[in-house]
């Protein structure tokens, strides 16, 4: 920003300068300025584009001045001159053509090259985070198609997997590398649309912040499993998908006086308690389940309690 400001100045400082020599020209600092103002305009513009967006852009440039010289050319083997005006008028109609044609060759100068499937809209979008990636559950969830559209993985993610899977620290390096497999497993996969993005915020460094500026700028939905993310983001209004909270969602619901089946793993931290867990994961506090150790026993549920963390079921078991 600072750099583009700099180049405004500057601008405008030679155009005065000049135009304390050349009094008649009194618009030329206006015209420079209005000029500069474009390029530095474009120039933010075009970072919103894929590096080959930008040469697409491009192609369709010089494109249009093919056309436009052709077009005259014909027009001058007539025997016709054309005036300045009308000169100016083919090129830039010319232009304009050449853009167009690329566009629609090449789908577009979006963020993502859209998927050619029909019912694909912006709403679509999803952004994997780190998180999600390295947990790989986010690979089995979208083969059972309750999570449809198009998959986004930024370059910045990619980046920071890549430097964990590198970590010299082996549970790292291995967290990175299973994040790796997940991406390969998800891109293998015909019936999963994946795409990458360039896109980036060189004066963000942290890479959730960079998420949920992706997830505004293309209105995209952020899948993760970063309980701090998805706070950041619900503030900022991006929506997000959390991984876990799904998890806790789809566990069956269990009510005070049902009865259930679970094997004494390990001893609770109050005198006599029993510790077992549920096939999802829940834990489940049995009440002088202590001496049941290793024994699947049928306990009565009195309370389930629901934290942070997951959630807990407290049980009795009752002697026949």
């Amino acid at each position: 920003m600072v750099v583009r400001i700099v180049f405004i100045v500057i601008a405008v400082a030679i155009a005065i300068v000049f135009n304390l020599h050349q009094p008649r020209f009194y618009l030329y600092p206006l015209i420079v300025l209005a000029i500069s103002g474009a390029i530095v305009g474009f120039e933010a513009y075009t970072k919103s584009f894929q590096r080959e967006n930008v040469s697409k852009l491009f192609k369709g440039f010089i494109i249009g001045l093919i056309l436009a010289v052709a077009f005259v050319a014909i027009i001058h083997s007539f025997g016709i001159e054309l005036n300045p005006y009308y000169r100016v008028l083919i090129y830039v109609c010319m232009l304009y053509l050449g853009i167009a044609l690329i566009s629609q060759l090449d789908v577009g100068f979006g963020f993502v090259q859209p998927p050619s499937q029909k019912g694909i809209t912006q709403e679509s979008l999803k952004i994997l985070d780190t998180s999600v990636i390295i947990d790989g559950r986010i690979a089995d969830v979208i083969e059972t198609k309750f999570i449809e559209g198009v998959l986004i993985v930024p370059k910045f993610v990619l980046d920071e997997l890549q430097q964990i899977a590198d970590s010299s620290d082996s549970v790292k390096r291995s967290r990175g590398r299973r994040g790796l497999d997940v991406l390969n497993r998800l891109r293998k996969n015909k019936d999963i649309l994946l795409r990458i993005t360039d896109r980036d915020f060189p004066e963000t460094l942290d890479v959730d912040s960079k998420l949920v500026k992706l997830g505004k700028s293309l209105d995209a939905k952020v899948i993760t499993n970063d309980f701090n993310l998805y706070k950041v983001a619900e503030i900022q209004g991006v929506e997000v998908l959390n991984i876990n909270l799904l998890t806790n969602a789809l566990k069956p619901v269990v009510l005070p006086g049902e009865k259930m089946k679970t094997v004494v793993i390990k001893e609770g931290k109050d005198p006599g308690q029993g510790i077992g867990y549920l096939d999802d994961g829940t834990m489940v506090v049995v009440d002088s389940g202590k001496r049941y150790v290793g024994e699947e026993i049928e306990v009565t549920v009195t309370s389930v309690l629901q934290t942070p963390a997951g959630r807990m079921i407290f049980a009795k078991y009752e002697q026949e």
